[in-house]
């Protein structure tokens, strides 16, 4: 074996058997309130830079951006004829708003059952699943939707049990223009029954948006090279909760791979970095795509729900050249990685994708359909297990450095990459949103 390989097996080796990553995310989750603009945030900010130069990352710097900062206040949703009142959790960029109007059901969410009812005037009522063999629906496509078909307010069911009001923002970071909350699965099965027998309710929100900060991480490995990598994840989360696999887990993941590749011998450059506001509208990569120059990436590896669960997923949006380096490090380490080609544009990899930039975002599979326990307050540590962080850790220094060693990593095309969205079902929603780029037209 040449030392070539010994180093890099010994570097993948000292992965498998330290506690580094189990000890940052230790030092994360215990901040707590990560939300973008908080001071959790900054001082998570600070806690991965410090862990970036403590594995080697040189030139590590913070970037500071200015966002839309949202603060919850209280919620309330209670029903007229009898007054019973449900806990709920307000959702990020929620204006504040008082409501009342009849409950509407309306089961995933998806615009063919909006459709299906009149929802003008009403407050509409959606599960946070969708219906079986189709895509995810996001909550931002169900919520824009239903509002552009005249709702007055929204509520988004959990679909997982356990008294658990699921969070996550309702528009890329800009306030919404109506209320909306998240219920548990527990007090979604009444008001569905109490949808049916056209209940009146009332829904109050207090919150604010006022101009904020946040701010990226970055830093770099490797040579310096006119071609790079980007290798990044969010370290933000919902202040409802800890973050620990939504993006704890992630970050984590960076962080471990960026120590293996530290003592790679990279052909290309590695740029790292740890985004904020993702949670709150990709704010922190649209930023960081601001910053870099689009031609100089050769593709991006975005780590959101990579470590969280036992095997590996690699969304490569629609890229033969990434989906390819995915099968091929699969193979060689006979470590499954599940490959999904169908494009999305609700995670960090987005702004850099659109341009036409390949990518691979790492994601994990409980087995199960939705977020499990994530966007609740249930995300917290002790659902990690940090043997998944540091395999897909491995994984992730590999899937980096054979990316780094392809000659060539073909653009993505923009015309094809719209199709595939339109393929999919996206556009709808995504209109609904204000998600679908202008370009596309």
């Amino acid at each position: 074996m040449d030392n070539h390989n010994k180093e890099r097996n010994a570097a993948l080796g000292r992965a498998w058997t330290d506690d580094e990553s189990w000890d940052f995310l230790t030092r994360l989750t215990r901040i707590g309130n990560r939300m973008g603009g908080s001071n959790g945030e900054r001082r998570a900010a600070t806690l991965v830079a410090e862990a970036f130069r403590d594995a080697g990352v040189c030139d590590v710097h913070t970037d500071p951006f200015e966002m839309q900062a949202w603060s919850r206040g209280r919620s309330r949703l209670s029903l007229e004829a009898d007054g019973r009142a449900f806990d709920t959790v307000a959702l990020p960029y929620s204006p504040s708003g008082d409501v009342t109007g009849e409950l509407v059901y309306v089961g995933h969410g998806t615009p063919d059952e909006v459709d299906e009812h009149d929802v003008a005037g009403k407050i509409v009522v959606a599960s946070t699943t969708t219906p079986p063999g189709g895509r995810f629906v996001h909550r931002m496509e169900k919520f824009g939707y239903a509002i552009d078909a005249g709702a007055e307010a929204f509520v988004f069911v959990n679909h997982v049990p356990g008294q658990l009001p699921p969070t996550g923002a309702l528009k890329f970071g800009e306030e919404a223009v109506a209320p909306a909350v998240g219920v548990s699965k527990e007090s979604g099965a009444w008001l569905k029954d109490d949808a049916e027998d056209g209940t009146m309710a009332r829904l109050t929100v207090e919150a604010e948006t006022t101009t904020g900060e946040s701010q990226n991480v970055v830093g770099r490995l490797g040579p310096d090279t006119d071609e790079e990598i980007l290798l990044l994840a969010h370290y933000d989360a919902h202040d409802i909760a800890e973050g620990a696999l939504d993006n704890g887990c992630g970050i984590a993941v960076v962080v471990t791979a960026a120590r293996i590749l530290a003592q790679f011998d990279l052909s290309v450059g590695v740029r790292i970095a740890g985004v904020g506001c993702e949670e709150t509208g990709l704010t922190g990569s649209e930023h960081l795509a601001e910053q870099l120059a689009h031609d100089r990436i050769k593709a991006v590896v975005n780590v959101d729900g990579a470590g969280r669960f036992r095997d590996l997923i690699a969304m490569t949006h629609t890229s033969e050249a990434t989906a390819s380096v995915a099968e091929r490090v699969a193979d060689e380490t006979r470590h499954p990685i599940q490959i999904e080609t169908e494009p999305h544009p609700f995670s960090d990899q987005w702004p850099f994708a659109r341009a036409g930039v390949p990518a691979l975002q790492l994601h994990s599979d409980s087995g199960e359909r939705g977020r499990g326990w994530g966007h609740t307050h249930a995300d917290t540590r002790d659902k990690v297990d940090d043997r998944n962080i540091r395999e897909h850790a491995m994984l992730t220094a590999l899937l980096v450095a054979e990316l780094a060693g392809e000659d060539e990593v073909p653009r993505l095309d923009t015309e094809e990459l719209a199709a595939a969205f339109r393929d999919a079902g996206f556009e709808t929603g995504m209109r609904a949103a204000d998600l679908w780029p202008d370009a596309w037209e």
